[in-house]
């Protein structure tokens, strides 16, 4: 259980249909990057709420990143944030240039793009960079936000590979340690249009006391004080509770071999909705309703 408060705000996104790395597939795509929509954005921005704020852009985990880093910088030109730069860091040396160090110390806001979440945690961990970002993150009202493998990167177990079609299988789904903003939470992306459903309850059955999160296309969640959870975006946010997991068999079953798991709790969040991961307790939007 997180023992503290963190003072920033983690705004993870599932990402859009269209990546500019697909790691199942193997696939670069540079027709279309638009990693999520205007509305999510702007949702980021809002949360900022600081006028012409300073954002730095982190392309580590993409295999295109200056392709990425225009899209970004275009995309929050639109929303009339200017002050926007690009930390292009593609190994462990970069991490630790005092330039970039510098302009952490200095900025409103970080946004992780997508890629790799493994190139995040095997570029950034044990660094000053890494340091100075938590130390930020719990002190100040620091927003750190992620598309995609920028999202699942920020849990304290990260899942790292695990194809669809077989996260079924007991040891399909790859699983190492995270960035650990948000403890006892395993984020996962393109939840929706990638069957990401196994995937993600194999994670929380080898780890119960951790909260699945599930985030969709175009969609995220915005989370306060460490685990005050807040459901934007067009899509759906799925959440999987372990807590009350009965049978489990998956420390028992060979490699390879399907699992079973009984009684997990499923919720299903859509913009306005709340979750508190301390308490476990779901809240409805209030909307109006249309008979």
């Amino acid at each position: 259980m997180q023992q503290f408060e963190p003072k920033g705000i983690l705004i993870p996104v599932g990402g859009a249909e269209d990546k500019g790395t697909d790691l199942e597939l193997g696939i670069i795509s540079r027709n279309n990057l638009n990693f999520f929509e205007m509305g999510i954005l702007s949702s980021i921005v809002s949360v900022i709420d600081l006028e012409n704020p300073r954002i730095e852009v982190v392309t580590t985990a993409s295999q295109i990143p200056d392709e990425v880093a225009i899209n970004y910088l275009e995309a929050f030109g639109k929303l009339g944030c200017n002050n926007v730069g690009h930390m292009k860091i593609r190994n462990r040396e970069d991490a630790m240039q005092e330039e970039y160090l510098e302009r952490l110390k200095s900025c409103d806001a970080l946004m992780f793009s997508g890629g790799n979440q493994l190139r995040l945690t095997s570029i950034f961990g044990g660094t000053d960079f890494l340091d100075i970002l938590h130390e930020r993150y719990e002190n100040e009202r620091f927003i750190i936000a992620g598309t995609s493998a920028g999202a699942m990167a920020m849990s304290n177990t990260m899942i790292y590979h695990g194809n669809a079609s077989d996260a079924h299988l007991k040891g399909e789904v790859k699983i190492t340690t995270g960035l650990a903003f948000v403890k006892d939470v395993i984020i996962d992306s393109h939840f929706n249009k990638r069957g990401r459903f196994a995937r993600l309850a194999q994670a929380v059955a080898a780890n119960p006391s951790a909260i699945g999160i599930g985030l969709g296309e175009d969609t995220g969640l915005i989370i306060r004080n460490g685990y005050e959870m807040e459901a934007i975006g067009s899509g759906a946010v799925v959440i999987i509770d372990g807590r009350h997991i009965r049978h489990n068999n998956i420390a028992d079953v060979e490699e390879g071999m399907p699992i079973s798991v009984e009684n997990i709790i499923v919720h299903v969040m859509e913009k306005g909705n709340q979750y508190n991961s301390k308490t476990k307790i779901f809240e409805s939007a209030n909307v109006n309703v249309v008979e």
